[in-house]
């Protein structure tokens, strides 16, 4: 049972849907859409900013804003509606000291007057921050990034039917099963081409040597005589924490990724980006049974059917 809804003003119409309705999330610097045609009829009126609500088997799933009609030959109007996260590709400029992530983005959701859920507590305090004319998705990413490379904590933001949410992304594992039965089709890749590395160096200016540089480099040698050297290099403004920020970037790149992407599940509507989804799955000459994470989630609901195309993305666990 899906039901969408537009909202002009004090008006709530059910319109027409003229084909599939189409939600899209992604983990992280980019807003959740959602795209239908509608017939235009005579009772039907609704504008570019007016709020659009897609509920699911009475599941709250999207609450977004009409961002762009387009309307061709004929009674259709296609629709392209953006959740609140949409307002974070605004840029700014903000210098802080001594804040967390979760306080950063209270910071800049209250500038902005975005409606608020439930933050997590990242608990990490950042000395320091100077953020000049970045996105508002940048400058949270950074921060977010910051906190990962100190405490290995993954934190993803999203929007929670009109409310933005920030959740560890080990509090948002799904008892969802994806295999053989619940996945038509999928396309399979291991790689060390893209954000593997097994070097890191990072550099800043010397205090000894006025005009130079001094660095730190930590390796893996065992994956080098494997895979050649994947460097990693970073300039840092200040030398402080560089040793532990490298251990932190080596442990965290210094794999293979593994990227499997599956059309046609059985859909449901909990399933989002960010979200982990346990896969059971032969790949070749290995099998896979292990947790992967949605870095992007396509619903399609069509008439009677729900299905979703999920690009997943794991580590290096393989049973």
């Amino acid at each position: 049972m899906v039901m969408l809804n537009i909202v002009n003003v004090d008006k709530e119409y059910t319109p027409i849907v003229a084909g599939d309705i189409k939600w899209s999330t992604e983990r992280a610097g980019v807003p959740g859409s959602l795209t239908f045609d509608v017939v235009k009829n005579g009772e039907l009126n609704f504008h570019e900013g007016n709020l659009v609500k897609l509920c699911v088997d009475k599941t709250p799933v999207f609450l977004g804003y009409v961002f762009q009609k387009k309307r061709s030959k004929g009674e259709i109007i296609s629709v392209t509606a953006y959740d609140q996260l949409r307002y974070l590709k605004n840029k700014d400029s903000f210098i802080f000291e001594k804040l967390t992530a979760t306080e950063f983005i209270h910071r800049v959701a209250k500038y902005f007057s975005l409606e608020r859920g439930e933050i997590a507590d990242t608990q990490y305090i950042i000395e320091k921050g100077v953020l000049d004319n970045k996105t508002l998705f940048d400058m949270i990413q950074e921060v977010l990034d910051t906190t990962l490379m100190n405490t290995k904590k993954l934190y993803v933001l999203y929007d929670d039917f009109g409310k933005l949410a920030l959740k560890n992304i080990e509090d948002m594992k799904l008892d969802i099963l994806l295999d053989e039965k619940t996945a038509e089709n999928f396309d399979y890749v291991s790689s060390i081409d893209g954000e593997t590395y097994n070097q890191i160096k990072i550099a800043f200016d010397s205090k000894k040597k006025k005009g130079l540089q001094d660095g730190v480099m930590v390796q893996d040698e065992e994956n080098i005589k494997k895979w050649g050297v994947l460097q990693y290099y970073e300039k840092s403004k200040t030398e402080v924490g560089v040793k532990e920020k490298a251990n932190a970037l080596l442990d965290l790149y210094n794999r293979k990724t593994r990227t499997l992407s599956i059309k046609n599940a059985f859909g449901s509507p909990n399933v989002r980006a960010g979200c982990s989804l346990r896969v059971a799955l032969k790949l070749g000459d290995i099998n896979v049974n292990h947790y992967f994470v949605c870095e992007k989630v396509t619903h399609t609901f069509r008439e009677d059917m729900h299905l979703m195309d999920l690009t997943l993305r794991g580590g290096d666990i393989l049973v």
